[in-house]
């Protein structure tokens, strides 16, 4: 075996050792209330960029709220969403777009069959750049949505988010009859469709 030929096989062994380091993903989170987190949850995971999505309890003024205090309306707190996505995949700006595209942003007394504070549609800003993409957001939605009804969408301030319990995590791959059957009942889709079918706001 000639040196040159050892050379470049020690060369390959020693390569194909070394370890191997990913990219480290850069990720960003936004928190958005737009009724049943079920749904919502079940909208944003089909996205693509999305990393997790975590149901659970923002806004009110209870430490560790349960869903009994939630949905009676007790706590303050509205049903949101956490969402994890990938900045090089989804911009903030991307996610508030796919957000009006999956709620009825005409109504502040609940949202589709649910109704009361604590289903309100509400974006929870966590820093003052988000603040200025959500307020830009609203602004071009308002100006390019296809309905005459005016754009009833909170803006807060985020202070701390309380996951939901265990059973509501993924309820629509757990409990899917039952997820569809609500779903369908409450007619979630049917008024998304009807509000937005005519926009070219994507």
């Amino acid at each position: 075996m000639s040196l040159n030929f050892r050379r470049l096989i020690l060369s390959f062994v020693f390569l194909s050792v070394l370890p191997v380091y990913a990219v480290a993903m850069t990720t960003e989170t936004a928190i958005l209330a737009g009724g049943c987190f079920w749904c919502l949850e079940a909208d944003y995971e089909k996205l693509d960029g999305v990393v997790e999505v975590v149901s659970g309890y923002a806004g009110g003024n209870v430490k560790n709220p349960t869903y009994e205090q939630v949905s009676a309306g007790n706590s303050g707190h509205l049903e949101v969403v956490l969402i994890t996505f990938d900045t090089s995949k989804l911009s903030y700006t991307q996610v508030l777009n796919y957000f009006w595209h999956h709620i009825d942003p005409t109504r502040d007394d609940g949202q589709f069959c649910d109704r009361g504070p604590q289903y309100r549609p509400a974006i929870f800003y966590r820093n003052e750049e988000q603040h200025q993409q959500a307020l830009a957001s609203i602004q071009q939605t308002e100006k390019t949505k296809p309905f005459p009804a005016p754009l009833k969408v909170e803006l807060i301030r985020a202070g701390s988010f309380y996951p939901a319990e265990t059973y509501h995590q993924d309820y629509y791959k757990k409990n899917p009859y039952r997820y569809k059957f609500y779903r369908y009942s409450c007619g979630r889709d049917a008024r998304v469709k009807t509000l937005w079918a005519d926009s070219d706001h994507k």
